[in-house]
């Protein structure tokens, strides 16, 4: 059953967001802020109407150019405060599938593959990295799958 956090049904404090931790062979993939200054995962409000899920598929693709196949429930969740307000993140695993060279925001971000030793010196949002560390180092074993276009792409 997949996971339905919507925003149009869930009362929360919090402002709703969905991410994924994109994996393949063994590393995942961060994000650079909007500003630049950090590493982050991709992620983003949930918009009435849609799914968690939904909204980090979506996410994944916007900020990182990447698509594949999302685990039907969520690896965990953290919480961040910006701008005087609150957000709660439901994250997913996602098994990359295929890496574009151009997607919707390549000229904002910039997007960098990682082991999970080395998250430890990109991530500095507490909750997010303390998520991160959890995960078995071995969680993202080589796949099979991803294109030999996505590997040129972003030279994975």
């Amino acid at each position: 059953m997949e996971h339905l956090i919507m925003a149009d049904t869930f009362n929360s404090p919090s402002l709703l967001q969905a991410a994924s931790i994109p994996y393949y062979e063994g590393n995942v993939c961060l994000v650079t802020s909007k500003s630049g200054k950090r590493w982050v995962i991709p992620k983003g409000s949930i918009s009435k109407g849609k799914t968690a899920s939904e909204t980090a598929l979506l996410e994944a693709w916007e900020e990182a150019g990447l698509t594949g196949k999302l685990n039907r429930t969520p690896v965990g969740s953290y919480t961040y405060s910006k701008a005087g307000l609150s957000y709660f993140v439901t994250v997913f695993l996602m098994q990359v599938s295929s890496v574009a060279e151009v997607y919707p925001e390549h000229r904002q971000r910039l997007r960098k593959w990682v082991s999970l030793s080395e998250v430890n010196t990109l991530v500095h949002e507490k909750e997010l990295l303390g998520l991160l560390q959890s995960l078995p180092l071995d969680f993202a074993l080589p796949e099979k799958g991803i294109s030999k276009a996505a590997k040129k792409a972003d030279r994975i």
